[in-house]
């Protein structure tokens, strides 16, 4: 049983690392007034998961995100139940990083920043939302394969895939927040939700596209990089 909880616990507590200094840098920036700035902000999510990524690699494979577990399960990686459970524990990873900054940041920033919950841009509507996603995600899956996955990858893992979330939120952040992880986006809405503020506009695009995204990047790299022996 040991065994079976320990990729679980990996999985809960990297997404929360995650999700609570994504969520809470960008309700630090709504309390000081934009002082932190996108490139602040994309710097917390890129440092939090390049750190997350490295601590749980060794005991869950450091999936963090259940497009990521989804996109290694197309390509035989993971077997079906195991990426159940993997969902199942980012995603309460997600919403107990969301209530902790819920219960311990000021209420008025919690609520103008919603909680870090990902939206849409004005001009930018679901289909265009689901691509940009689709895209910043293929980038984080690629990195993810030729990082973390192929057993001739540099010992760069968490470092590299960090850095692909940090360029991800400087290009897609002022357009869809660059969430590339449904459980990022899924955590916070859900605690709004519950506060009495509805934060689901658009929240499709956060699960279509990073799923669409990741697999689309497991199976290039899987079937057309990935160097096999003979």
């Amino acid at each position: 049983m040991h065994t079976k909880i320990r990729p679980l616990l990996a999985e809960c507590l990297g997404t929360f690392f995650l999700v609570f200094a994504a969520v809470g840098a960008i309700v630090s920036d709504t309390y000081r007034n934009g002082s932190i700035g996108l490139l602040g902000i994309a710097a917390a999510q890129g440092l939090a998961l390049a750190v997350a990524v490295s601590m749980t690699m060794n005991i869950s494979g450091g999936h963090l995100n259940p497009a990521v577990t989804i996109g290694a399960w197309s390509v035989g990686r993971i077997g079906l139940k195991d990426a159940a459970s993997y969902i199942g524990a980012q995603l309460v990873g997600a919403i107990l990083a969301a209530t902790a900054v819920k219960l311990l940041y000021p209420g008025g920033a919690t609520s103008v920043a919603v909680l870090g919950t990902p939206q849409l841009a004005i001009h930018v509507d679901l289909a265009r939302g689901i691509l940009i996603e689709a895209i910043l995600t293929f980038l984080l899956g690629l990195a993810v394969m030729g990082t973390a996955v192929d057993p001739a990858a540099p010992k760069i893992a968490g470092f590299g895939i960090g850095l692909v979330m940090w360029f991800d939120i400087l290009a897609g952040g002022q357009m869809t927040g660059a969430a590339v992880n449904p459980a990022r986006a899924f955590g916070p809405a859900l605690v709004t939700q519950l506060s009495g503020n509805a934060a689901w506009a658009g929240h499709a695009a956060y699960w279509i596209g990073p799923i669409l995204g990741a697999v689309a990047a497991f199976q290039v790299y899987e079937r057309l990089l990935l160097k096999r022996d003979g």
